[in-house]
């Protein structure tokens, strides 16, 4: 049987997890409920909930998977990311790690529980957003060269240890003079694309090339 020193040991590591899941609970709210069990006492296992979202309370008996850890010493220590599912219905995505005593038996767990209900329904309307037609329309809307215009901007900016953003005046200059003597603003757009890459005005790159 533990000794006293043991238990005092064991509370003080609870009381540890509680403050760990109360800060994951802050961090991750809404979305994902932490939850503290103590293996120790099965039939009252859970020791804490921050963000519940599954309606379960504190005192309530062990899960099957606590279950499996109190009764071999071995199994996995964390279960990452598996598929579960809330009283009501809803999925959820879960991950749940296991805490060993000196003896190396499984004493607490530290539990997240993600409600995917919010960002399936993301999913469902990105996928609605992204859907196109497929009638025979063919038009490009950035042609090849307004990639390398760009790759030319970044690359002067990068040897210069700045962004495009972040060029001087006088650097913007020197580049859209470099741009025009390799023919980049002869193409169609080319002023356009070069001045929104380097966050300035068709207006300012005219002048530079004037």
């Amino acid at each position: 049987m533990p000794n006293t020193s043991d238990k005092m040991s064991e509370s003080l590591m609870l009381s540890q997890l509680r403050t760990i899941a109360e800060g994951l609970g802050k961090t991750f709210a809404p979305f994902c409920e932490v939850v503290v069990h103590d293996l120790s006492h099965p039939k009252n296992a859970i020791y804490s909930i921050e963000n519940n979202l599954s309606g379960r309370s504190v005192g309530q008996a062990v899960t099957e998977l606590g279950l499996a850890r109190i009764q071999d010493p071995d199994y996995p220590a964390i279960i990452p990311n598996y598929a579960n599912q809330f009283a009501d219905g809803r999925q959820v995505k879960s991950t749940s790690i296991g805490i060993k005593n000196a003896e190396g038996e499984y004493v607490a767990a530290l539990c997240l529980n993600v409600d995917l209900t919010l960002f399936n329904g993301f999913q469902a309307a990105l996928a609605q957003f992204s859907q196109v037609q497929t009638e025979s329309v063919e038009e490009t809307l950035d042609a090849s060269h307004s990639d390398r215009i760009r790759e030319q901007v970044d690359a002067f900016a990068a040897a210069r240890a700045t962004t495009a953003r972040s060029l001087k005046p006088a650097e913007r200059k020197q580049l859209v003079q470099e741009l025009k003597k390799a023919g980049y603003l002869d193409i169609r757009r080319g002023m356009e694309i070069a001045a929104a890459h380097m966050g300035v005005s068709r207006a300012t790159v005219y002048s530079y090339v004037r």
